[in-house]
Order: C-alpha cells, then sequence, then structure tokens
C-alpha cells in the first residue's frame, strides 16, 4: 500500500473515530440517568473487551514484553480518564462536556514539549491561554469552577498524555494488540471501582442499544482506529483531525439531544476550537515536532 494511500486511509480512520466520540456525549447522559457512571463503563468496555477477543485471540500474545507494559500503562490512563469525563458529563451539559474534553488536543503538544523534550513556540503558549479563556466562558460561574467541569478537565490532561504515549509506543504491527490490551485493562480498572457496590444493568432495549453502540463503535473500533492511525501520522496531523470531536459533540447535542444554542457556548466553544486550530495549523516550523517511536 502506497504511503500516500495508507496516510489517507489513517486520516480517515482519525475522522470517523472522531465523530463516533463525540456521538457518544448526548448518549451517555441520557444513559446516566438510569445506570451508575461506573456501571455503564464496566459493561460498555466488557462488551468491547469480548468483542476485539473474539476477532483477534492471538494479538496480544503476539505482543513483546515491552509493548505489552506500554499497552497497560496507556490502559490505565485512558481507563481513569473515562471515568472522570462520564462522571462530570452527570454533571454538566453534553455540548459543553465535548468542548472541554477537547482541551486534550491543546494539552498534549504541552506535555510533549515537558516529556519527551520537543519544541514549544510563543504561538503554542497563546494558543493555551486563548483555550483556557474559551473554557472559562463555557463553565466559569464567578470565580468557580462547578464539579462536573472540572473532573472533566482532569480527564481532558489524562488523554492528552495517553496521545503523547500512544504516539510515542504504538507501531502498525503491534496496533490490533495493543488495542485489546488497553480495552481490556480499561475494563479492569472499571470493575475494579464498580464491583464493591454491585453493578446495575441497562433496564431497557434501548440502553443495551445505546450500551453496545457506545462498545463496539466508539469503544473498540475508535481505539484500533486510534492505536493504528497515530503509527501512520504525525501527531500535528493527528491533532487536527480530533479536533473535530468537540465540534461534532455539540452538533449531535444541539441537533439530537434537544440541547439548545447559547451565546457562552458559542463563544466559548469558538475559542476552544481555534485555540485547538491555531495549536496545530500554525507555522511549518512545527508545534509539536513529530513524536518519535521510543522503548521504555
Amino acid at each position: 500500500m502506497s504511503e500516500r494511500r495508507t496516510s489517507l486511509l489513517a486520516t480517515l480512520a482519525l475522522l470517523a473515530m472522531t465523530a463516533a466520540w463525540g456521538s457518544t456525549f448526548f448518549l451517555i447522559k441520557d444513559l446516566l440517568d438510569r445506570v451508575p457512571t461506573l456501571d455503564f463503563l464496566a459493561v460498555r468496555f466488557a462488551i468491547a473487551s469480548v468483542a476485539m477477543l473474539l476477532v483477534a485471540p492471538r494479538a496480544v500474545a503476539r505482543l513483546s514484553p515491552v509493548a505489552r507494559r506500554h499497552a497497560i500503562v496507556l490502559g490505565m490512563l485512558y481507563g481513569v480518564a473515562q471515568i472522570l469525563q462520564t462522571a462530570g458529563l452527570a454533571h454538566t451539559a453534553a455540548s459543553v462536556s465535548g468542548f472541554i474534553t477537547g482541551m486534550y488536543v491543546v494539552l498534549t503538544p504541552v506535555f510533549a514539549a515537558l516529556i519527551l523534550h520537543t519544541r514549544i513556540t510563543a504561538v503554542t503558549w497563546a494558543a493555551v491561554a486563548l483555550a483556557t479563556v474559551g473554557l472559562g466562558v463555557l463553565t466559569l460561574s464567578g470565580f468557580s469552577l462547578g464539579y462536573g467541569e472540572a473532573i472533566t478537565l482532569v480527564s481532558a490532561v489524562l488523554y492528552a498524555l495517553h496521545i503523547v504515549g500512544l504516539g510515542a509506543w504504538s507501531t502498525p504491527r503491534d496496533a490490533v494488540g495493543m488495542s485489546i490490551l488497553q480495552i481490556v485493562v480499561i475494563t479492569v480498572v472499571c470493575f475494579v471501582a464498580t464491583v464493591p457496590d454491585g453493578i446495575v444493568l441497562p433496564s431497557t432495549g434501548r440502553d443495551w442499544l445505546s450500551v453496545v453502540y457506545m462498545a463496539l463503535i466508539a469503544g473498540a473500533l475508535a481505539m484500533l482506529g486510534q492505536t493504528w492511525a497515530q503509527a501512520h501520522l504525525p501527531p500535528t496531523r493527528t491533532a487536527i483531525i480530533m479536533s473535530m470531536e468537540p465540534v461534532f459533540a455539540a452538533s449531535f447535542a444541539v441537533w439530537l439531544g434537544g440541547e439548545g444554542v447559547t451565546s457562552r457556548l458559542v463563544v466559548g466553544g469558538l475559542m476552544v476550537l481555534t485555540a485547538m486550530l491555531v495549536v496545530e495549523l500554525v507555522p511549518r516550523r512545527k508545534v509539536e515536532a513529530e513524536v518519535s517511536h521510543i522503548a521504555v
């Protein structure tokens, strides 16, 4: 397969994954009225784990010990991020949650600079400041930050760390195995958190349909798509595509979730989105250098 065709397929995979993620915000918010956060996540990722293991039962065994260790670390980061993001969604609007979660696109080059020592420019710091102000417009009431918004922001930090790690550690050869192991680890994290209180299952066919969709499409396929795509695309291009997630989230929330369009949502959302695009579209002097594959 030619490099150009592979790059195009990776771009389409990331865009489809981003749309799938964006479509889940209003679905999750509706589901959490009937199913506790941790129970929903445990069931969702258990279904995704079983499906992926059935499709590729030997993929994890083919991973090297180093790749397995990396996948476990990444799965733990992602699992905790999912718990915090979903818990935050129970306390804030789906569209707001989508925009705050999208802050990981801004945070990614910052962590890449701090952890991997890639170069960061003054333009990037300006974009981070713009995103912070936009976040304030979206979520602040006076000088206080709401509980839901705060833990959602922490989840964005963890997602950024996951992206940096995945960019540094994923390879096309290990994409399937690492995706499966990450999903399994996420499942374990969620079950450990919820088992002491018992597990509440969805009670209607409609709720099960939502969970299965989020498990297979926005869970298993999305993780596989991201892991494979990040082995082929530079972080700058990856972040540009993934910056569409809050746009998809707000669109689905307004179109299908019944949320209203407010001036704060429009102004704050545009500021955050602008910051994301500025971080990735400025100069050919790259804001975030291509992350080299490292073995730690």
